[in-house]
Protein backbone atom coordinates (compact mmCIF):
# COMPACT_ATOMS: atom_id res chain seq x y z
CA UNK A 1 0.00 0.00 0.00
CA UNK A 2 0.94 3.73 -0.84
CA UNK A 3 1.89 6.25 2.04
CA UNK A 4 -1.52 7.62 1.25
CA UNK A 5 -3.54 4.49 1.44
CA UNK A 6 -1.93 4.21 5.11
CA UNK A 7 -2.79 7.66 5.95
CA UNK A 8 -6.54 6.86 5.98
CA UNK A 9 -6.00 4.52 9.03
CA UNK A 10 -4.07 7.41 10.90
CA UNK A 11 -7.34 9.69 9.56
CA UNK A 12 -9.76 7.60 11.17
CA UNK A 13 -8.01 6.83 14.46
CA UNK A 14 -8.04 10.68 14.81
CA UNK A 15 -11.83 10.39 14.07
CA UNK A 16 -12.47 8.11 16.69
CA UNK A 17 -10.51 10.22 19.03
CA UNK A 18 -12.03 13.34 18.62
CA UNK A 19 -15.05 13.06 16.86
CA UNK A 20 -16.38 9.55 18.32
CA UNK A 21 -14.55 10.18 21.95
CA UNK A 22 -13.91 6.49 22.37
CA UNK A 23 -11.29 5.27 24.65
CA UNK A 24 -7.54 5.13 23.86
CA UNK A 25 -7.57 1.77 24.62
CA UNK A 26 -10.16 1.23 22.33
CA UNK A 27 -8.46 3.20 19.63
CA UNK A 28 -4.81 0.91 20.01
CA UNK A 29 -7.38 -2.13 19.29
CA UNK A 30 -8.41 -0.83 16.26
CA UNK A 31 -4.69 0.61 15.25
CA UNK A 32 -3.48 -3.29 16.19
CA UNK A 33 -6.26 -4.67 13.94
CA UNK A 34 -6.08 -2.73 11.00
CA UNK A 35 -2.31 -2.93 10.83
CA UNK A 36 -2.81 -6.57 10.47
CA UNK A 37 -4.87 -5.80 7.30
CA UNK A 38 -2.18 -3.26 6.25
CA UNK A 39 0.32 -5.70 6.51
CA UNK A 40 -1.72 -8.43 4.63
CA UNK A 41 -2.38 -5.99 2.01
CA UNK A 42 1.32 -5.18 1.16
CA UNK A 43 2.26 -8.91 1.31
CA UNK A 44 -0.27 -9.80 -1.50
CA UNK A 45 -0.26 -6.88 -3.41
CA UNK A 46 -2.73 -5.39 -3.00
CA UNK A 47 -2.46 -1.33 -3.94
CA UNK A 48 -4.81 0.23 -2.03
CA UNK A 49 -8.41 0.01 0.23
CA UNK A 50 -10.54 0.49 -3.06
CA UNK A 51 -8.37 -2.60 -4.56
CA UNK A 52 -9.66 -5.09 -1.47
CA UNK A 53 -12.60 -6.97 -2.42
CA UNK A 54 -14.70 -9.65 -0.44
CA UNK A 55 -12.46 -12.35 -1.71
CA UNK A 56 -9.31 -10.57 -0.36
CA UNK A 57 -11.11 -9.95 3.46
CA UNK A 58 -11.97 -14.30 2.98
CA UNK A 59 -8.45 -14.28 2.29
CA UNK A 60 -7.31 -12.24 4.94
CA UNK A 61 -9.76 -14.08 7.34
CA UNK A 62 -8.51 -17.77 6.88
CA UNK A 63 -4.79 -16.43 6.50
CA UNK A 64 -5.17 -14.98 10.06
CA UNK A 65 -6.64 -17.84 11.64
CA UNK A 66 -4.14 -20.50 9.85
CA UNK A 67 -1.99 -18.70 12.26
CA UNK A 68 -4.01 -19.49 15.35
CA UNK A 69 -6.07 -16.47 15.81
CA UNK A 70 -9.71 -17.44 17.60
CA UNK A 71 -13.16 -17.05 16.10
CA UNK A 72 -13.49 -14.41 18.71
CA UNK A 73 -10.50 -12.72 17.75
CA UNK A 74 -11.11 -12.43 13.57
CA UNK A 75 -15.00 -10.99 14.16
CA UNK A 76 -13.46 -8.30 16.63
CA UNK A 77 -11.25 -7.86 13.47
CA UNK A 78 -13.97 -8.14 10.94
CA UNK A 79 -15.61 -5.51 12.89
CA UNK A 80 -12.77 -3.42 12.84
CA UNK A 81 -12.55 -3.66 9.25
CA UNK A 82 -16.31 -3.05 8.23
CA UNK A 83 -16.40 0.25 10.85
CA UNK A 84 -13.29 1.86 9.27
CA UNK A 85 -14.69 1.14 5.84
CA UNK A 86 -18.36 2.57 6.69
CA UNK A 87 -15.60 5.93 7.53
CA UNK A 88 -13.73 5.72 4.15
CA UNK A 89 -17.61 5.31 2.58
CA UNK A 90 -18.60 8.63 4.39
CA UNK A 91 -15.19 10.07 2.94
CA UNK A 92 -15.54 9.32 -0.34
CA UNK A 93 -12.70 7.22 -0.09
CA UNK A 94 -14.17 3.86 -1.23
CA UNK A 95 -17.23 2.77 -3.18
CA UNK A 96 -18.23 -0.59 -1.29
CA UNK A 97 -17.60 -2.21 2.04
CA UNK A 98 -15.92 -5.62 1.49
CA UNK A 99 -16.58 -6.84 5.07
CA UNK A 100 -20.04 -6.98 4.73
CA UNK A 101 -20.77 -10.18 4.61
CA UNK A 102 -17.86 -12.08 5.67
CA UNK A 103 -17.79 -13.78 8.44
CA UNK A 104 -15.33 -15.77 10.91
CA UNK A 105 -15.11 -19.37 11.72
CA UNK A 106 -16.81 -20.52 15.24
CA UNK A 107 -15.16 -20.80 18.20
CA UNK A 108 -16.87 -22.96 20.52
CA UNK A 109 -17.54 -20.71 23.74
CA UNK A 110 -15.59 -21.12 26.72
CA UNK A 111 -17.55 -20.67 29.89
CA UNK A 112 -16.17 -18.63 32.34
CA UNK A 113 -14.36 -19.78 35.78
CA UNK A 114 -16.11 -18.73 39.08
CA UNK A 115 -15.43 -19.76 42.67
CA UNK A 116 -18.03 -21.35 44.73
CA UNK A 117 -19.89 -19.47 47.36
CA UNK A 118 -17.37 -21.32 50.26
CA UNK A 119 -14.18 -20.35 48.31
CA UNK A 120 -15.33 -16.40 48.10
CA UNK A 121 -16.39 -16.77 51.81
CA UNK A 122 -12.52 -17.98 52.23
CA UNK A 123 -11.18 -15.72 50.07
CA UNK A 124 -12.91 -12.13 51.93
CA UNK A 125 -12.30 -13.79 55.37
CA UNK A 126 -9.43 -11.87 56.01
CA UNK A 127 -8.75 -9.54 59.07
CA UNK A 128 -7.39 -6.93 57.98
CA UNK A 129 -3.64 -5.47 60.02
CA UNK A 130 -2.88 -2.63 58.23
CA UNK A 131 -3.27 0.28 55.29
CA UNK A 132 -3.11 -1.92 52.44
CA UNK A 133 -4.88 -5.15 53.56
CA UNK A 134 -7.62 -3.35 54.55
CA UNK A 135 -7.97 -1.67 50.83
CA UNK A 136 -7.84 -4.47 49.43
CA UNK A 137 -10.56 -6.19 51.34
CA UNK A 138 -12.28 -3.34 49.92
CA UNK A 139 -11.43 -3.69 46.08
CA UNK A 140 -12.48 -7.61 46.73
CA UNK A 141 -15.81 -7.28 48.35
CA UNK A 142 -16.84 -4.43 45.68
CA UNK A 143 -15.69 -6.86 42.85
CA UNK A 144 -17.74 -9.50 44.09
CA UNK A 145 -20.58 -7.29 45.98
CA UNK A 146 -21.54 -5.25 42.54
CA UNK A 147 -20.24 -7.18 39.46
CA UNK A 148 -17.59 -4.73 38.43
CA UNK A 149 -15.14 -5.29 35.79
CA UNK A 150 -11.39 -4.25 36.30
CA UNK A 151 -11.54 -0.74 34.43
CA UNK A 152 -14.69 0.04 36.16
CA UNK A 153 -13.44 -0.65 39.58
CA UNK A 154 -9.97 0.87 38.23
CA UNK A 155 -11.34 4.22 37.82
CA UNK A 156 -13.63 4.92 40.19
CA UNK A 157 -13.78 8.05 41.89
CA UNK A 158 -14.78 9.07 45.77
CA UNK A 159 -17.63 10.82 44.27
CA UNK A 160 -19.49 7.70 42.71
CA UNK A 161 -19.73 5.76 45.75
CA UNK A 162 -22.62 6.87 47.90
CA UNK A 163 -22.29 4.87 51.16
CA UNK A 164 -25.30 5.99 52.53
CA UNK A 165 -26.93 5.10 49.57
CA UNK A 166 -25.21 2.03 49.50
CA UNK A 167 -24.78 2.34 45.79
CA UNK A 168 -22.24 2.94 43.37
CA UNK A 169 -22.47 4.68 40.09
CA UNK A 170 -20.34 2.98 37.18
CA UNK A 171 -18.71 4.15 33.92
CA UNK A 172 -18.65 0.67 32.13
CA UNK A 173 -18.15 -0.07 28.19
CA UNK A 174 -19.02 2.81 25.71
CA UNK A 175 -18.79 5.10 28.70
CA UNK A 176 -22.46 4.04 29.51
CA UNK A 177 -22.56 4.84 33.45
CA UNK A 178 -25.31 2.43 35.60
CA UNK A 179 -26.26 2.68 39.29
CA UNK A 180 -25.68 -0.75 41.33
CA UNK A 181 -25.99 -1.47 44.98
CA UNK A 182 -23.55 -2.02 47.00
CA UNK A 183 -23.82 -5.07 49.57
CA UNK A 184 -23.71 -4.48 53.20
CA UNK A 185 -20.03 -6.29 53.87
CA UNK A 186 -18.56 -4.01 50.89
CA UNK A 187 -19.53 -1.07 52.44
CA UNK A 188 -17.95 -1.78 56.02
CA UNK A 189 -15.40 -2.63 54.44
CA UNK A 190 -15.33 0.52 52.26
CA UNK A 191 -15.58 2.60 55.56
CA UNK A 192 -12.75 0.96 56.95
CA UNK A 193 -10.64 1.88 54.56
CA UNK A 194 -12.01 5.39 54.20
CA UNK A 195 -10.46 6.05 57.44
CA UNK A 196 -7.11 4.75 56.28
CA UNK A 197 -6.98 6.72 52.67
CA UNK A 198 -5.88 9.93 53.66
CA UNK A 199 -2.80 8.58 54.91
CA UNK A 200 -1.68 7.50 51.63
CA UNK A 201 -3.42 9.22 49.07
CA UNK A 202 -1.90 12.44 47.15
CA UNK A 203 -4.22 15.31 48.05
CA UNK A 204 -5.19 15.54 44.11
CA UNK A 205 -6.10 12.09 43.87
CA UNK A 206 -9.32 11.44 43.72
CA UNK A 207 -10.18 7.54 42.61
CA UNK A 208 -11.25 6.15 45.49
CA UNK A 209 -8.30 3.30 45.11
CA UNK A 210 -4.80 4.52 45.48
CA UNK A 211 -1.45 2.64 46.09
CA UNK A 212 1.46 3.06 48.37
CA UNK A 213 2.69 5.93 46.85
CA UNK A 214 -0.62 7.73 46.89
CA UNK A 215 -1.14 7.59 42.92
CA UNK A 216 -4.09 6.41 41.13
CA UNK A 217 -3.91 1.93 41.97
CA UNK A 218 -3.45 0.17 38.39
CA UNK A 219 -5.28 -2.73 36.78
CA UNK A 220 -2.28 -4.75 37.36
CA UNK A 221 -1.44 -3.56 41.07
CA UNK A 222 -5.00 -4.75 41.60
CA UNK A 223 -4.78 -8.26 39.54
CA UNK A 224 -1.62 -8.43 41.50
CA UNK A 225 -3.09 -7.84 44.71
CA UNK A 226 -6.12 -10.15 44.34
CA UNK A 227 -4.00 -13.07 43.33
CA UNK A 228 -1.51 -12.82 46.13
CA UNK A 229 -4.40 -12.88 48.69
CA UNK A 230 -6.09 -15.46 47.04
CA UNK A 231 -2.81 -17.94 47.29
CA UNK A 232 -2.40 -16.62 50.62
CA UNK A 233 -5.79 -17.83 51.65
CA UNK A 234 -5.36 -20.87 50.49
CA UNK A 235 -7.17 -21.29 47.00
CA UNK A 236 -5.93 -23.20 44.73
CA UNK A 237 -7.27 -21.41 41.22
CA UNK A 238 -5.65 -18.76 39.90
CA UNK A 239 -8.14 -15.77 41.17
CA UNK A 240 -8.19 -13.18 39.20
CA UNK A 241 -10.61 -10.13 39.30
CA UNK A 242 -12.97 -10.83 36.30
CA UNK A 243 -13.79 -14.50 38.35
CA UNK A 244 -15.32 -12.38 41.25
CA UNK A 245 -17.47 -10.68 38.37
CA UNK A 246 -18.49 -14.15 36.82
CA UNK A 247 -19.32 -15.52 40.40
CA UNK A 248 -20.97 -12.17 41.28
CA UNK A 249 -23.43 -12.73 38.03
CA UNK A 250 -23.67 -17.34 38.59
CA UNK A 251 -24.37 -16.65 41.97
CA UNK A 252 -26.88 -14.28 41.77
CA UNK A 253 -28.56 -15.67 38.86
CA UNK A 254 -28.36 -18.85 41.55
CA UNK A 255 -30.02 -17.48 43.63
CA UNK A 256 -32.61 -15.15 41.58
CA UNK A 257 -33.55 -16.88 38.24
CA UNK A 258 -33.70 -13.22 37.29
CA UNK A 259 -31.65 -13.45 33.87
CA UNK A 260 -32.89 -8.93 33.05
CA UNK A 261 -31.74 -7.77 36.05
CA UNK A 262 -28.18 -9.80 36.39
CA UNK A 263 -27.93 -7.79 32.66
CA UNK A 264 -28.60 -4.37 33.78
CA UNK A 265 -26.34 -4.77 37.31
CA UNK A 266 -23.61 -6.25 34.55
CA UNK A 267 -23.76 -3.65 32.16
CA UNK A 268 -24.39 -6.33 29.10
CA UNK A 269 -25.75 -4.46 26.45
CA UNK A 270 -26.83 -7.65 24.76
CA UNK A 271 -28.88 -10.40 26.84
CA UNK A 272 -27.04 -13.00 25.31
CA UNK A 273 -24.01 -12.21 26.72
CA UNK A 274 -25.77 -12.63 30.23
CA UNK A 275 -27.24 -16.22 28.88
CA UNK A 276 -23.60 -17.81 29.45
CA UNK A 277 -24.31 -17.46 32.87
CA UNK A 278 -27.52 -20.05 32.69
CA UNK A 279 -24.92 -22.56 31.50
CA UNK A 280 -23.15 -22.75 34.47
CA UNK A 281 -26.03 -22.76 36.30
CA UNK A 282 -27.28 -25.58 34.60
CA UNK A 283 -23.98 -27.38 35.05
CA UNK A 284 -24.24 -26.73 38.58
CA UNK A 285 -27.84 -28.27 39.00
CA UNK A 286 -26.84 -30.99 36.74
CA UNK A 287 -23.72 -31.66 39.55
CA UNK A 288 -26.64 -31.85 42.60
CA UNK A 289 -28.61 -34.11 40.10
CA UNK A 290 -25.80 -36.29 39.94
CA UNK A 291 -24.43 -36.54 43.47
CA UNK A 292 -28.33 -36.74 44.86
CA UNK A 293 -30.37 -38.53 42.50
CA UNK A 294 -30.66 -42.20 43.11
CA UNK A 295 -30.61 -43.04 39.35
CA UNK A 296 -27.99 -40.72 38.29
CA UNK A 297 -25.37 -42.81 38.57
CA UNK A 298 -26.66 -45.90 36.10
CA UNK A 299 -24.82 -46.79 33.43
CA UNK A 300 -26.21 -46.42 30.32
CA UNK A 301 -27.69 -48.88 28.36
CA UNK A 302 -27.89 -51.60 31.58
CA UNK A 303 -31.50 -52.64 32.40
CA UNK A 304 -32.00 -53.25 35.95
CA UNK A 305 -32.99 -57.12 36.93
Amino acid sequence: MQDDERNWVARFLAHLTNERRVSPLTVTGYRHDLDTVVDFCAGQGIPGWQALDAHGVRAYVAAQHRRGLSGRSLQRRLSALRTFYRFLLRENAATRNPATGVSAPKTPRKLPKTLDVDQVSMLLALDPTDTLSTRDLAIMELFYSSGLRLAELATLTVSDIDLADQTVRVTGKGRKTRVVPVGRHAVTALRAWYKLRPLIAAPATGTVFVSRAGSALTPRAIQQRVRQWAQRRGLEQHVHPHMLRHSFASHLLESSGNLRAVQELLGHADISTTQIYTHLDFQHLTKVYDQAHPRAQRKPGKLEK
